[in-house]
């Protein structure tokens, strides 16, 4: 009988029988298509998993990807049959919205709420597979990424190395370099540590990738985030699950105003009159996830949202009137009785 190895797999001692690294996905029930593998620190390329040998000792992570439709949208009155799209780092979208996938009940219903929202992407996170029920749903068999874009995020992440890493298994897991990037300052507040998030941008920017980055109302942090290689910066509207809906519009506006990539507001929004908001402010896009998955009715909120970013969108586009001190009557004075 072949004597076992010792494994750190996961973060958990396991015994395996010697083979290369694919032999040992698959002994767990997994298919080496789809995660990725890290092994003693450093990320195993897919296509080399069949010819490295696993060795007694060795530390594994194996991951993949978990929840953390189209409608076209038309121009503005008089050019309705105009496809009103929007660009990030080269790939275009009719959607504005983008959903996040975490905290449905189940997989099912996530997929429902992604297909009434209209949104073309959704965020996903990078977590360890479960090898203890490896033929547990995975969020890919609801949400197809071959029509619905995955944006692989780094929720969780508290350094800028954590996030780097995080990412790098994400494009070994998927191909994917559109990503996007956060680095939270602390636990209560989930605000971004921009120290870290501009380091973390400039790292994966030179390595490829093209990083949306999550980020605060900060005109000026905003900016150096694009210096540095963000294709997109997304600015909180409210802290991430609040739904507060947008606290500081100047800011939110002055941002939109100054960029030269896509700005979506990131985190905060709480109903559908939050999304319109960010929309006449001029933003490109709006991203969302428990103000969709929390609601009493997740798909209907989602249609609500789906909406509401449309209208918004529609608004800013037909340009909003004059705000005035007095009142203006609507009525002509002409010819009054």
């Amino acid at each position: 009988m072949t004597a076992q190895i010792s494994l750190i797999l996961n973060g958990e001692p396991r015994r395996a029988a010697p083979g290369s690294i694919a032999d040992l996905v698959r002994s767990l029930a997994l298919d080496p298509a789809k995660v990725a593998v890290e092994r003693n620190g450093v990320i195993v390329p897919r296509s080399t998993l069949g010819g490295v040998e696993i060795a007694d000792g060795d530390q594994l992570e194996i991951v993949h990807f978990v929840g953390g439709g189209q409608g076209p949208a038309v121009a503005a009155s008089g050019a309705e049959t105009e496809i009103d799209t929007w660009s990030v780092a080269g790939r275009t979208f009719t959607s504005r919205l983008i959903v996040g996938t975490g905290k449905y009940k189940d997989f099912a219903e996530n997929a429902a709420a992604v297909a009434a929202s209209g949104a073309e992407i959704v965020t996903v996170a990078v977590r360890r597979v479960n090898v203890s029920d490896p033929t547990a749903p995975m969020l890919t068999d609801f949400i197809d990424p071959k029509t619905i874009t995955y944006l692989p995020n780094t929720a969780g992440c508290f350094t800028a190395d954590d996030a780097i890493r995080t990412l790098r298994l994400a494009r070994e897991a998927g191909g994917w370099e559109l990503v996007k990037l956060e680095v939270l300052g602390e636990a209560r507040t989930l605000y971004p540590d921009m120290r870290e998030t501009l380091k973390a941008t400039e790292v994966l920017a030179n390595e490829g990738f093209l990083p949306m980055v999550y980020c605060t109302d900060d005109p000026i942090g905003a900016k150096q985030l694009e210096s540095a290689g963000a294709v997109a910066v997304m600015p909180l509207g409210a802290p991430i699950g609040s739904g507060l809906g947008i606290q500081n519009r100047v800011t939110i506006r002055l941002i939109v105003e100054g960029a030269s990539v896509p700005v979506l507001v990131d985190a905060g929004v709480g109903t559908a009159s939050d999304a319109a908001v960010a929309m006449e402010l001029g933003c490109d896009g709006v991203l969302m996830n428990t103000a969709i998955a929390e609601a009493k009715d997740p798909i209907r909120m989602a249609r609500a949202m789906k909406l509401a970013v449309e209208a918004g969108r529609h608004a800013y586009l037909s340009g909003r009137m004059a705000t005035r001190r007095y009142a203006d009557p609507s009525s002509p004075l002409a010819g009054l009785i």
